[in-house]
């Protein structure tokens, strides 16, 4: 006998029928042994006229009684869907989210979970029932140790569903949906994307902050952190569905559920250098002919970055280890000797990473960083993110430093840093799948001071405002005066705050303005595999240039590729990219 957590959104319950149809399956499931937890979210789009009821009496609604509003749309699925179980005959019992026990931050309409109060759950299995719980909603001990109701935010009924398996240690949690699991791109847009019968929450996670609707990011997060088995699949058939992967155990001992520190670990790479190519031809091809070169001389890239161009002008910064640094000038020299440019190279560098899930999904960490390294009196030398890691490529004399400051910051045990880590070949696919994101902007600072605590600053005043940068890069090449430029694409709806913040912020930085780019997507590839295959990046530029598609900015961590684009050519790139790894059905 397991225990299992059942999740169904509000698609899987628009209608009575519906409610009926899912009854039977709950059935069909406790027939065969299990014991089953069932979260449910509101009916069909319930949650959305519960908010058009509330804009018809006020634009600005008080957030506590909007979570008194949208909690009841759950407490309607959970109620009707325990009638039609217990007229199956299938002892069933429904609770609330504060009947359950899920305890959450005081924040309300975007509450974190904090605990899981398990004790009546557990009895009530032990008395054989089904319990039927309203996903999106805790509650909090407000003043006075009064309850008070609270809601999730955005993909809230998934974040419960996994914070509850995880506090039950249920064998798995399985989120039933409209959709038969996750896919490697967008169906909508190329039409033969295929499912993926597994992938880890690593790799789920960048999909899921690259615009990946099928699940929210903090409920990959939690089954990450956790060790949860996730299991996404259609509620209209049986099929196996997508499985999401995590090697980690359970332990509750590092804080709340929602509420760990998002840093769970530091590294240091050491013996590393940086190649740059400069004032080369900005057109498309460039890097395609850069990066399959590297691949045929043997040589093995770590991080990209290519910051905006300059008139008609580009700059391509990479690193890789130092024994590898000959060969990778000799095909740069042999690239530059036809396309014109310059090549510079620092050896004497190391990479130091933070990592953990969810990071730039929270705007304060990748802040912290910078300004830890910043009252260090360390300079940047290359940033790169992702949503798992922050890397910063510093000088090799200060990597102790600042790994010994980092890790006391951020509270790190010896037992999460890692100097010098040896990665075995894991045999996955090095792209997974691809991501379109349209919900994009890009802005750059020109005019920085080059010099320590520069990133820090525009990432802490971005942080105030509560904005999340998505790709942050920093140029290689320096204007007359010493300064740098640094870009970044943030979210269309973060646009007016960001330039506010930052207006002030440049102020005090003569010389310094605001530049704002050409409507943009970002596309990604993402997968598991990539750190140990060459010429994953050559390929995708390669399948770009194909298309005459001009990049604007690159940045890539350890398992993501991205490139930031016109908007315009955002679809034909997806097909393209998905098409040259043959994600498609009946291409691998």
């Amino acid at each position: 006998m397991a225990l299992l957590v059942q999740k169904f959104g509000g698609t899987s319950l628009g209608s009575i029928e519906r409610i009926k149809a899912v009854a039977q399956r709950i059935k069909s499931s406790k027939e065969k042994g299990d014991d089953l937890v069932v979260v449910v979210s509101a009916m069909g789009h319930q949650t959305d006229e519960l908010t058009r009821l509330a804009s018809e009496i006020t634009v600005d609604p008080p957030h506590r009684e909007m979570d008194m509003l949208l909690s009841t749309g759950e407490q309607v699925s959970i109620s009707l869907l325990t009638m039609a179980l217990n007229e199956l005959g299938t002892p069933a019992i429904s609770l609330t989210g504060t009947q359950a026990g899920i305890i959450t931050e005081s924040a309300h309409g975007r509450a974190r979970i904090l605990e899981i109060r398990t004790e009546r759950i557990k009895n009530l299995l032990d008395q054989g029932q089904t319990i039927v719980i309203a996903g999106f909603q805790g509650t909090t001990l407000g003043i006075g140790g009064i309850a008070e109701i609270t809601t999730l935010g955005r993909g809230g009924s998934d974040t419960s569903a996994v914070a509850l398996a995880a506090s039950l240690e249920a064998a798995k949690c399985e989120i039933y949906t409209d959709v038969p699991g996750v896919l490697t791109t967008d169906p909508r847009i190329v039409k033969n994307a295929k499912l993926m019968k597994s992938i880890s929450c690593d790799e789920m996670l960048e999909l899921a902050s690259l615009g990946a609707a099928v699940l929210h990011p903090r409920a990959v997060e939690i089954a990450r952190n956790f060790g949860v088995t996730l299991v996404v699949k259609s509620s209209w058939d049986n099929l196996d569905g997508t499985t999401l992967t995590s090697n980690k155990k359970p332990d509750f001992s590092q804080g709340g559920i929602e509420h760990r520190s998002p840093v769970d670990g530091l590294e240091l790479l050491e013996n590393q250098a940086v190649v740059a190519l400069s004032n080369i031809p900005d057109r498309p091809g460039i890097a395609a002919e850069l990066f399959e070169s590297l691949s045929e001389g043997g040589v093995n890239v770590d991080l990209i970055i290519q910051a905006t161009h300059q008139i008609d002008s580009n700059d391509i910064t990479f690193t890789v280890a130092e024994n590898e640094l000959h060969n990778a000038l000799t095909q740069c020299k042999k690239l530059v000797n036809t396309i014109g440019g310059d090549i510079s190279f620092q050896k004497d560098l190391t990479k130091l990473s933070i990592y953990g899930a969810g990071i730039m999904g929270r705007p304060g960490i990748a802040s912290s960083l910078f300004q830890i390294l910043s009252d260090s009196g360390i300079n940047i030398r290359l940033i790169a993110t992702s949503e798992v890691k922050v890397s910063c490529v510093i000088d090799a004399e200060l990597g102790k430093k600042a790994l010994r400051n980092v890790s006391e910051v951020f509270k790190l045990t010896d037992k999460q840093i890692t100097v010098n880590p040896t990665i075995e070949n894991n045999n996955e696919p090095e792209v997974r799948g691809i991501a379109l994101d349209k919900d994009q902007i890009q802005i750059s600072v020109k005019n920085v001071p080059d010099k320590p605590g520069t990133a820090s600053t525009i990432c802490s005043t971005l942080a105030e405002k509560n904005i999340s940068l998505d790709t942050i890069v920093q140029s290689e090449r320096k204007h007359k005066d010493k300064t740098k430029d640094i870009s970044f694409t943030l979210k269309k709806n973060d646009r007016s705050d960001a330039k506010y913040a930052l207006k002030e912020l440049i102020g005090n930085w003569k010389g310094s303005n605001l530049e704002e780019g050409e409507s943009i997507v970002r596309i990604s590839a993402v997968g598991s595999g990539m750190p140990f295959t060459k010429g994953t990046a050559g390929k995708i530029f390669r399948a770009l240039a194909n298309q005459k598609i001009n990049i604007e900015m690159i940045a890539t961590s350890e398992i993501r590729t991205t490139c930031i684009i016109s908007e315009k050519y955002g679809e034909k790139a997806l097909n393209e990219i998905h098409s040259c790894f043959k994600l498609g059905k009946n291409e691998s």
